[in-house]
């Protein structure tokens, strides 16, 4: 222990057996300020936005976004990516409500591109069964395809 340790700890002690011989001191703490948060709102999203939404997060996980970035003409991609990347520990139900809550305009951007280029209505397409089924297809037309 060094010199300064020593003359540090001496005092800390002095102060103590200083603070035992007046009993009237008194330390009060205050009551801490509590402030209750109010629950977060989501707005209504539509089924076919959910259904996209879990689908694409889906691919997400797997790393297997390939397909829709095709259609991603305006890099919406990015910010849900950073978004799901940032948030990943959500349980994926969770997950669906805030990342729509957030990016649901790149979601619509996507979807659009997506009906401007195919014959589907991505309202119509109500599983995930179904957007799997769509991706697997659209993965089947690419020439030089290995699945």
């Amino acid at each position: 222990m060094t010199e300064e340790e020593k003359n540090t700890n001496q005092k800390a002690e002095d102060q103590d057996e200083k603070d035992e011989e007046n009993p009237d001191l008194e330390v009060v703490m205050p009551e801490a300020n509590r402030v209750t948060m109010e629950p977060e709102q989501f707005k209504e999203q539509p089924d076919y936005l959910k259904v996209f939404a879990n689908f694409y997060i889906a691919q997400f996980d797997q790393d297997d976004l390939e397909i829709i970035n095709l259609y991603d003409k305006n890099h919406n991609m990015v910010d849900i990516n950073k978004y799901l990347l940032n948030n990943i520990h959500f349980p994926r139900k969770t997950l669906i409500k805030h990342v729509l809550e957030y990016h649901d305009y790149n979601f619509k951007a996507i979807l659009d591109e997506i009906t401007k280029e195919e014959d589907i209505d991505p309202e119509n397409m109500k599983t995930y069964d179904d957007w799997n089924n769509w991706y697997e297809d659209r993965r089947g037309r690419i020439p030089g395809s290995l699945s």
